[in-house]
């Protein structure tokens, strides 16, 4: 693989719609298969869902419960399609990510008030890693949306403490279309990390504390995005369009330029 064709695919990636990523990344895959594998690990993409067939709950497809073309269930532990010799989480691990997959099912239901989610843990030499997935979409219509959340943990074990180190990413996606709008489209994608040290006592604790960090986390990108980039394009699109006529507008700066120049005499 070509580190130039890697990073001009990224680099391609960045300037297209984000709605659009996992179509375009489809088509970038085909034409260098090559790169499939690093593309797919890299790219944030918005989730995709499929049903477990032993719960028939529904559970989201990432990298990180990917093993070739199947995916694992959080709901059954079970790959699907079937897979032999797969990698599985062990015992300790799995626990943990069943109970926080349990806590998150409350949380989303809390501040989504639907939508889907999931918990994907694995194990490290020194610990052990997840992600936690959040998705809500609204149906499709005249307006739609959705929102993916992709938080990915280490934590690293100490004497009486945990390293963690978390990184989120958000994929916001708003259209909606009308005879007086036109056409609109607002997405794009935000990524921020964190690293903290928290107290442990058992692996109950780790779910208190991944908890703690996601949500804090979610409140702090839900704020941003609120305020700097709905805030930002607020303003861009009442610079652009004016609802006094531009006569008015115009006699308003001057008197505002002859009120500055008095002011320098």
């Amino acid at each position: 693989m070509s580190s130039d064709q890697f990073d001009s695919a990224l680099d391609l990636l960045r300037r297209l719609p984000p709605h659009s990523t996992s179509a375009n990344l489809s088509r970038i895959c085909a034409l260098a298969p090559s790169l499939t594998e690093d593309l797919l690990s890299s790219v944030d993409q918005p989730l995709q869902t499929r049903q477990c067939k032993k719960t028939k709950k529904e559970f989201l497809l990432c990298d990180y419960n990917r093993d070739g073309d199947s995916y694992r269930s959080p709901w059954s532990n079970e790959f699907y399609p079937e897979l032999e010799d797969a990698e599985m989480p062990s015992e300790r691990v799995r626990n943990m990510e069943v109970r926080m997959g349990q806590a998150v099912e409350v949380y989303r239901e809390l501040y989504y008030e639907g939508g889907v989610s999931s918990v994907y843990f694995w194990d490290l030499d020194d610990g052990f890693a997840g992600v936690v997935l959040l998705k809500k979409t609204t149906p499709k219509g005249s307006s739609e949306g959705g929102w993916d959340s992709i938080h990915v943990f280490e934590a690293i074990d100490r004497a009486r403490t945990a390293h963690y180190k978390l990184t989120s990413t958000v994929i916001l996606h708003l259209s909606m279309q009308n005879e007086a709008l036109g056409n609109m489209d607002l997405s794009g994608n935000m990524t921020r990390q964190i690293e903290q040290d928290m107290p442990v006592q058992d692996d109950g604790s780790h779910v208190v504390n991944v908890g703690k960090l996601v949500e804090d986390m979610e409140l702090k990108m839900r704020n941003l995005l609120q305020e700097v980039y709905f805030g930002k394009a607020k303003d861009i699109v009442g610079d652009l369009r004016s609802i006094q006529p531009l006569t008015e507008a115009n006699k308003d700066k001057a008197t505002h330029q002859e009120m500055i120049n008095s002011m320098k005499r």
